[in-house]
């Protein structure tokens, strides 16, 4: 459990009652990473979702590594060299992992320190049950997850049709 004041001074948790940040804090730990941890990798089912206390942490993709030639039965097999592209930085204040409130609750991307960094991890298994419970609340974290989507596809927009303007 961590402190509900801890997560009261959060702008992503504003518009919430008294009662849904208690909850949030039963529901939550902090956490400790070095840097280079892997929090999810993509494709993983997805049980908590995080608030960054420190440090920063990358949104990752698994891709292809460039400049190399990939062999048919490489692509075919998924056994080619791949590299990390950090997608997004996300530092104090910001939340990742939101596929953990969305069915299917799959990891989109993977979820890796960047520096050593302190997170509050949520129990979404609990807290998706007091979704049940309370459909406010539900709604409340569908809608607050959803801007957090909308946002960051704006921000991959934006910095994709800059790569095509260099």
């Amino acid at each position: 459990m961590v402190s509900p004041e801890l997560i009261r001074r959060y702008p992503f948790f504003a518009g919430l009652d008294y009662e849904h940040i208690v909850t949030l804090a039963k529901l939550g730990d902090e956490v400790s990473a070095p840097s280079e941890h892997y929090f999810f990798h993509e494709g993983d089912e997805l049980t908590h979702f995080y608030l960054v206390i420190e440090g920063q942490v990358a949104i990752v993709l698994d891709l292809p590594k460039s400049g190399v030639t990939h062999k048919l039965s490489e692509v075919l097999t998924h056994s080619f060299p791949t590299e990390d592209i950090t997608v997004i930085s996300l530092g104090p204040g910001q939340v990742f992992g939101w596929s953990a409130l969305v069915p299917p609750h799959e990891a989109t991307s993977s979820g890796k320190a960047l520096t050593s960094c302190r997170v509050i991890a949520f129990d979404c298994l609990e807290l998706r049950e007091r979704f049940e419970e309370d459909s406010r609340f539900g709604y409340l974290m569908t809608q607050k997850a959803a801007q957090i989507i909308r946002n960051r596809l704006r921000d991959m927009r934006i910095e994709s049709v800059a790569q095509l303007v260099k």
